[in-house]
C-alpha cells in the first residue's frame, strides 16, 4: 500500500493514524503505518515530553508525527486562561450546574483537579507544545483547525518536518496550499471531531484537483481496506484514520462504559455539535449534546470558552461513567467498530481488505 508520499516519509503503508494515545500511535507506526499523536490533551510541556520520550522508545526507529490545534481565528488573544475563564457568562455556568444536577452527577473530590482541560485549543499552549516537539525527530506536524501561522510552518520546514492541515472544502484547501503547507487532509462530513458539511466521496476529488500537485490524504468514514482503496482511486496519496483506533486494545479511554457504548453504537448514533469545544465536532449523540443543541438552551460559547466551561463537567461525567451523558468525539465509522482488537490485528484487516479491493478492480478491468 505504498504511494509517493508514504515512500517520502519512509513508511510501508499509506495509512496515517491519528490518536490521542501514545501506545496506539506507536503501534500504528510499528505496524507499518504512520502514527500521529494528538497533542490537544497535554496541558503541560513536561507531560508531552514524557510521552514523546516513550514514543521514541517504542517506535523501533520508525517515523511518527504530532497533531496540534491552533485555531485559525482567535476568540481571544494575549490574555491568560484565568482571564478567559472570567469571560464565561454566569448563565452558561448555571446551565452546566443544572444539567449535571438533573442527572445526579457527583462532584469531584475536594482538591481534585479536572482531568480534562482542553487548553490546547489556545494558541499559546500549542506553541509551547511545539517547543517540546521540535526537540524530537517528528516527521509530520498536522494542524486540526487549518493552516498553522506562517512562522510555525517556516519553523517546521527549518526542522525538516512536513506540515499537514485538515480541510473540509476545496476553498479551505487552496488557502492551505497558498500558506505553504505540504499535505492536505481532506476530511469529510462523516469524520469524528471538527468537520465540515461535505461528504468524503465528494470532497476528496475536489481537493485533489484544487491543490494538485500537493499530496492529499482521504479522511472521514474510512474504516476498511476497501475504503482506503477507494480513497486512493479518488486521487489521494493515503488515508487518515482516527475514530477506528478508539476501540483497539492499546487505547486508554479510562472507561469501560464508554468503550461498550462505542461498540454498541451504529453509524447513525453521532451528531455534529458545538457542545464540546464551541466548534461543530462530530461525537456520540448523548443527552449532554442534546442539551447544548436545544434551541431553548443558552447555546455553546465560541472556542476556547466552551472547552473551558465544560472541562470539569466532562471530567465528572467520565469519572462517574454517567451513561446518558457519556460520550466522545467519533465519526460515523463507529458502526463498524463492533469488537475490540489490537492495532496490529486491525492493520491486518485493513491491508487484506485493500488487497481484496485491488483484486476485484483488476478482475473487472480484465487484468486478472
Amino acid at each position: 500500500m505504498e504511494t509517493e508520499l508514504s515512500k517520502k516519509l519512509g513508511v510501508e503503508h499509506a495509512i496515517f493514524g491519528f490518536t490521542p494515545f501514545p501506545a496506539v500511535a506507536a503501534a500504528i507506526t510499528r505496524a507499518g503505518g504512520f502514527g500521529v499523536l494528538g497533542a490537544v490533551r497535554y496541558t503541560s510541556p513536561d507531560d508531552l515530553k514524557r510521552d514523546l520520550d516513550w514514543m521514541q522508545e517504542h517506535t523501533d526507529g520508525k517515523p511518527y508525527g504530532l497533531d496540534v490545534v491552533m485555531p485559525a481565528k482567535k476568540a481571544v488573544d494575549g490574555i491568560s486562561e484565568a482571564d478567559i475563564e472570567a469571560m464565561i457568562p454566569a448563565g452558561h455556568r448555571e446551565f452546566v450546574r443544572d444539567t449535571l444536577a438533573k442527572h445526579q452527577v457527583p462532584e469531584l473530590a475536594e482538591g481534585e483537579a479536572s482531568g480534562w482541560r482542553i487548553t490546547g485549543w489556545m494558541e499559546q499552549v500549542a506553541r509551547g507544545q511545539l517547543d517540546v516537539a521540535f526537540d524530537y525527530p517528528i516527521k509530520l506536524l498536522a494542524n486540526a483547525l487549518g493552516s498553522p501561522p506562517a512562522d510555525v510552518i517556516a519553523r517546521a520546514h527549518d526542522h525538516g518536518v512536513l506540515v499537514a492541515a485538515l480541510a473540509g472544502s476545496a476553498k479551505h484547501a487552496r488557502r492551505h496550499a497558498e500558506a505553504g503547507i505540504d499535505i492536505v487532509v481532506a476530511q469529510g462530513y462523516e469524520a469524528g471531531g471538527h468537520t465540515g458539511d461535505i461528504a468524503t466521496m465528494v470532497l476528496v476529488p475536489e481537493i485533489v484537483e484544487a491543490v494538485a500537485p500537493l499530496p492529499v490524504l482521504a479522511a472521514g468514514g474510512i474504516g476498511s481496506g476497501e475504503q482506503i482503496a477507494a480513497g486512493l482511486a479518488l486521487g489521494a496519496e493515503g488515508a487518515w484514520l482516527g475514530s477506528l483506533w478508539l476501540t483497539t486494545t492499546e487505547a486508554d479511554l479510562h472507561s469501560r462504559a464508554l468503550t461498550e457504548k462505542l461498540l454498541a453504537a451504529g453509524s447513525g448514533d453521532t451528531v455534529r455539535s458545538r457542545a464540546l469545544t464551541g466548534k461543530p465536532a462530530r461525537q456520540l449523540r448523548t443527552e449532554w449534546t442534546d442539551a447544548w443543541d436545544d434551541p431553548d438552551g443558552p447555546g455553546a460559547l465560541p472556542m476556547p470558552l466552551q472547552g473551558l466551561l465544560v472541562a470539569e463537567a466532562v471530567s465528572r461525567i467520565q469519572k462517574y461513567e454517567v451513561q446518558p451523558l457519556l460520550g466522545t468525539p467519533v465519526g460515523q465509522i463507529v458502526g463498524r467498530m463492533t469488537a475490540e482488537r489490537s492495532v496490529q490485528a486491525l492493520f491486518d484487516e485493513l491491508t487484506s481488505g485493500f488487497e481484496r479491493a485491488i483484486d476485484r478492480i483488476n478482475r473487472i478491468a480484465g487484468r486478472a
